[in-house]
């Protein structure tokens, strides 16, 4: 999702521009400490707010962008996604 925002407003897919490297690194840091581990529901149904709200606001730009635009670059990821989305904590 990172890549598809990051083409869109920093003209950087590959390698991602500074700022988006930074969001990666910091998301998987951050899922790298969860508590919850592999039983991780997606953000927005989880109980434990791990993010910084600064970092959560960026995340949700970027979720927000990339989102309806990941059905058509990764159909699979986008469905599991999804699918994600309705499996109960």
């Amino acid at each position: 999702m990172v890549a598809i925002y990051c083409r869109a407003h920093h003209g950087r897919a590959s390698p991602p521009c500074p700022e988006c490297a930074e969001l990666i690194d910091y998301a998987l840091a951050r899922l790298d400490r969860c508590p919850l581990g592999e039983t991780k529901p997606t953000c927005a149904h989880c109980a434990i707010h791990c993010y910084k709200p600064s970092m959560r606001e960026r995340v949700r730009a970027v979720m927000r962008y990339a989102g309806p635009r990941m059905i058509w670059r990764h159909p699979i990821l986008a469905l599991g996604h999804l699918f994600d989305g309705w499996r109960k904590p």
